[in-house]
C-alpha cells in the first residue's frame, strides 16, 4: 500500500482553524456557550455570508442551489476530474452547542486549503477536485423534515414540497420564503460528487470514555418520526367536571409515558422520544384542545423499527380512548437505517494510522447529511470527541486539540484522494 506521507505531506493550521471556529461562533452566540441559529434566520445569513466571504478570499468558487445549500468549489484536475465533497451544516438547534455541523464545516475549509497549498509547495498537480458544503436545515429545528437540503440535493425529496415547508411559528414563514429574506434562494446547479465525507463531534460518550481521538461512522440508524395530533373540547379548568373533559393534553401525557416504557423490551437497540410538544391554547386556566407531539422512534434494525411503529399505532389508539379523546396523524418521515461507504472507512483508518491512532467504528444514531448523500455516493461520517458525550447543549464541547486532530486525520484522506484518485476507495477495500 502506498504511503502518501512519504512524497505529498500535509499540515493542517490549528491556529486559523480556531480562528475561523470563533467567528462563526459569533452569529447566534448566547451566554454560557449556547448558540440559536436557527436554518434561514438573520443569524444563519450571516454565517453564510462569512463563508461567501472566505471562499471568495481564497480562491473557491461560491454556489448557492434552489434550496440554499452553498458550496465553495475549488477545481484544482480540471472539469472532468472526481469531485471530492467535504463538509456538514452551519444551522444550530435553539440554544444548542457551537460545533455540531460548524466544525465539519470550518474543517473542509481548513483541509481543502492545506492539502491545495501542500500539492503546490510538491509542485503536484490533484487527482481530483473539491467541494465545500454547507447543507440547509440538516438540524429540522425550524422546518421539518431534518437533512431537507440534503434531501433535495439527492432527490429524495422534491424541491417544490420542500420550498413550501412552513415553519408554523407566527405568520408560517416558508422555507422558500426565509431562503428569499437572507439572500440565499439560488439557482446553481451542482452535480453529485465522487464521494462525500463529513466530520462531526461524536455526539455520544464513547471515543471519551475509551481515550480514544478518533473513529468513524459505519452504520447508521434508521429513524420513523410521526406528527400526531390529540383532539379534545376547549373548556374551563375550573368548573368544568373532572369527568366531563377531554383533554388532549392528557392523551399526550399517557402516550408519552408509553413510549419510554417500550424500550425496555429491546435494550439499546431502540431509542424513543417526544421532542416537541405544541399545546392550544396553551392557557393555564383552560383545558388543552389540542396537543401536537414530534415523536421519534430510531433503531439500527429495520424489523425492530417496524414492530416499533406497529406498537407505537396500538399506543396512540390506547391513550386516545384512556383520555377519551380523538386523534390524527398529520405528518410520518421515515429514513432507512444503513452502511456508510467502507472504502471510505478504511481510507479513515489509513489516515488515522498515519496520526498513530486506531479507528473507531461507531454507530451514528441521530442524521447526518452524509447519510442522505450516501444513497447517490459513497459517503461517510469521521468522529471526535466531544466532552461527556453532550450535544445539543450549551456545554457541549470539543477541545481544540481534538478539532486539529480530526481536521488533520481529514486532511490526509483528501491528501489520499489527491494523489491516488478514487482508486484509493478501491485499495481501501471498495466504495460500497
Amino acid at each position: 500500500m502506498p504511503d502518501m506521507m512519504a512524497f505529498a505531506p500535509v499540515r493542517i493550521d490549528p491556529a486559523r482553524l480556531q480562528a475561523m471556529m470563533e467567528a462563526v461562533s459569533a452569529f447566534g452566540a448566547g451566554p454560557e456557550g449556547a448558540l440559536t441559529r436557527l436554518t434561514l434566520s438573520p443569524e444563519d445569513g450571516q454565517a453564510r455570508d462569512w463563508l461567501a466571504a472566505w471562499f471568495s478570499a481564497h480562491g473557491f468558487t461560491p454556489r448557492v442551489d434552489a434550496i440554499g445549500n452553498q458550496f465553495g468549489c475549488l477545481e484544482l484536475a480540471g472539469p472532468v476530474a472526481p469531485t471530492v465533497m467535504v463538509g456538514s451544516h452551519l444551522d444550530s438547534q435553539p440554544n444548542g452547542g457551537r460545533f455540531d455541523g460548524t466544525l465539519g464545516v470550518l474543517a473542509a475549509c481548513e483541509a481543502i486549503l492545506s492539502v491545495r497549498a501542500a500539492l503546490e509547495a510538491a509542485g503536484r498537480t490533484s487527482a481530483c477536485n473539491f467541494t465545500v458544503a454547507n447543507w440547509t436545515n440538516e438540524e429540522g429545528a425550524r422546518f421539518q423534515p431534518s437533512l431537507l437540503g440534503s434531501s433535495v440535493f439527492t432527490g429524495a425529496a422534491g424541491l417544490d414540497w420542500a420550498l413550501a415547508r412552513s415553519d408554523g411559528d407566527g405568520d408560517g414563514v416558508t422555507v422558500g420564503e426565509a431562503l428569499s429574506r437572507i439572500g440565499y434562494a439560488g439557482s446553481d446547479a451542482v452535480p453529485v460528487p465522487d464521494a462525500f465525507i463529513e466530520l462531526h463531534i461524536e455526539g455520544g460518550p464513547i471515543l471519551e470514555r475509551e481515550g480514544l481521538r478518533f473513529g468513524a461512522f459505519t452504520r447508521y440508524w434508521g429513524a420513523t418520526k410521526y406528527r400526531l395530533a390529540f383532539l379534545g373540547r376547549q373548556a374551563h379548568t375550573g368548573p368544568t367536571p373532572m369527568a366531563e373533559r377531554r383533554d388532549a393534553l392528557l392523551g399526550a401525557a399517557y402516550l408519552i409515558a408509553d413510549l419510554k416504557a417500550m424500550t425496555a423490551d429491546y435494550g439499546l437497540d431502540l431509542h424513543t422520544s417526544v421532542g416537541r410538544l405544541e399545546v392550544r391554547p396553551n392557557s393555564p386556566n383552560t383545558v388543552p384542545s389540542e396537543a401536537v407531539l414530534f415523536i421519534e422512534l430510531r433503531s439500527g434494525s429495520p424489523a425492530i423499527l417496524e414492530e416499533a411503529e406497529l406498537r407505537l399505532k396500538a399506543a396512540i389508539d390506547l391513550a386516545a380512548a384512556r383520555a377519551e379523546v380523538g386523534h390524527e396523524v398529520r405528518a410520518i418521515d421515515r429514513r432507512a437505517a444503513g452502511p456508510m461507504a467502507p472504502g471510505l472507512v478504511r481510507l479513515a483508518e489509513r489516515a488515522g494510522a498515519a496520526n498513530g491512532t486506531p479507528t473507531r467504528h461507531l454507530d451514528t444514531i441521530g442524521g447526518h447529511d452524509a447519510v442522505s448523500l450516501s444513497a447517490v455516493c459513497p459517503s461517510v461520517v469521521l468522529a471526535v470527541p466531544c466532552r461527556g458525550g453532550v450535544m445539543h447543549h450549551p456545554t457541549e464541547f470539543t477541545s481544540p486539540e481534538d478539532q486539529a486532530f480530526g481536521t488533520q486525520v481529514l486532511a490526509d484522506m483528501l491528501m489520499i484522494l489527491a494523489t491516488e484518485g478514487m482508486a484509493a476507495l478501491e485499495t481501501a477495500g471498495g466504495d460500497r
